[in-house]
């Protein structure tokens, strides 16, 4: 026992006084050096730090902008709900096969009567209505005049189908929406450029298609949702309304349908898909005249999406992570052929190969990390800039600093392994004696 204590005790003597002090003073060297040849060439080395930084801001900030697409897909994905269907003519993806547009086109509408049988006959539905989103050519108000709008016709229940909260006034109440009340409420953006003044626009007039809708509400600002709504610059008013007092309307209304807490998502779509077969009268081994939708299948689409991006990103900082490579092999070639008589001398007193080896590798590894961290800083402020901006919050993540640093790490030890090869066997005699 003493014996192996003794030993044991021996090891880390030796591994303390030896290898320790050698590797702390190898890599202080090494940053040295390289600090020196930063400060000594400093037009050299900043264009061999431009690939690397370039590299790794490409690579980085197509990493980080997908992280907080897909992030902020997500978050709006679960506020939605998984658990809703959207049925209408069109169905969101071809399915790998040719999207037959020109059958879609011609399917019948989803109408009021699809939307009471699901409620009637569906007791696993916890909410359904009918939207149909129409756009505005202009709206005008007194002398003001708003072009882009979109006008959303909905049935009640649609509050608790989407994402919407009043900043002010109410939301269109059952009575309204089920008697197509002439009532009406403004999304924010369309708020703003209809009353530039920020008056109190409740209980005002709003022409509209030839009838006045009464302004009973003004919503908060959301921004476009992952199923299509921009509720910002619309307005929302009853379907009724829309069925009623409009004449020869060209709708196409969605159906959505929300599935009971307890009832799984394709439980759901199997009975719903039941019932609006029998209510159109499809014929067994006929094909639907109608879609059902889920968000699931964007996500998906855009998770293809993102790996097509992310493998561009990749690309792009992989050429520039290359040029940069040959700039810092090129700075190490200098360095090793200034410092020869250094490292012969170096050689001459016992410093063995593997310390030459080391200490150029460390160096070049640590003038890829300064341009690392360069790329690190820009993808930073790229990420405030669009947070604040474009109002897209945009992270750096761990996980991408992570990575940013892990390929600088690699491009310098691939770009100073053959300098650093080359000053670990010259010979110290000759290399004393070179100029």
């Amino acid at each position: 026992m003493a014996a192996a204590s003794y030993g044991c005790l021996s090891l880390r003597t030796i591994f303390d006084t030896y290898f320790m002090p050698s590797f702390a003073s190898t890599l202080a060297t090494s940053v040295e050096g390289a600090l020196s040849e930063l400060r000594s060439n400093k037009l050299r080395s900043a264009l061999s730090l431009l690939g690397i930084t370039i590299g790794i801001f490409c690579i980085v900030a197509v990493l980080t902008v997908l992280d907080s697409m897909q992030t902020n897909i997500r978050k709006e994905v679960a506020s939605l709900g998984s658990d809703v269907l959207y049925v209408g003519r069109w169905p969101w993806t071809d399915d790998g096969g040719v999207y037959k547009w020109w059958e879609y086109m011609n399917r019948p509408s989803i109408g009021l009567t699809e939307l009471r049988t699901i409620e009637k006959q569906i007791p696993a539905v916890s909410a359904a209505s009918l939207v149909v989103a129409t756009p505005v050519a202009e709206l005008q108000r007194g002398t003001e005049s708003v072009s882009g709008a979109t006008a959303y016709a909905v049935a009640s229940g649609f509050d608790r189908l989407q994402n919407i909260e009043v900043e002010s006034g109410r939301y269109l109440t059952p009575a309204e929406l089920d008697g197509g009340v002439a009532t009406v409420v403004l999304g924010r953006t369309l708020y703003e450029s209809l009353f530039p003044e920020q008056t109190d626009a409740l209980g005002t007039q709003l022409p509209f298609e030839g009838k006045r809708f009464r302004i009973v509400g003004i919503l908060k600002k959301v921004g476009r949702n992952a199923a299509g709504f921009d509720f910002d610059n619309a307005f929302i008013y009853p379907y009724q309304a829309a069925t009623i007092n409009f004449k020869s309307p060209d709708y196409d209304p969605m159906l959505i349908v929300k599935a009971q807490e307890a009832t799984p998502v394709a439980d759901l779509e199997i009975e719903v898909e039941g019932a609006l077969r029998s209510i159109r009268k499809v014929a067994p081994g006929q094909p639907n005249n109608f879609a059902i939708n889920q968000l699931s299948q964007i996500s998906q689409q855009l998770d293809s999406l993102f790996g097509v991006i992310n493998g561009i990103g990749w690309l792009i900082g992989g050429f520039s992570l290359v040029v940069g490579l040959f700039g810092i092999a090129n700075i190490m070639f200098v360095t090793v052929k200034e410092r020869t008589r250094f490292i012969g001398l170096k050689k001459a007193i016992g410093a063995r190969r593997l310390d030459i080896l080391t200490e150029f590798l460390i160096e070049a590894v640590v003038l890829c990390l300064i341009g690392g961290i360069i790329g690190l800083v820009l993808v930073g402020l790229l990420g405030l800039l669009m947070s604040k901006v474009f109002d897209f919050p945009v992270a750096l993540s761990l996980k991408n600093v992570f990575i940013g640093m892990s390929v600088s790490t690699v491009v310098g030890l691939l770009a100073g392994f053959i300098p650093a090869r080359r000053a670990s066997r010259l010979n110290p005699v000759v290399a004393i004696r070179s100029n």
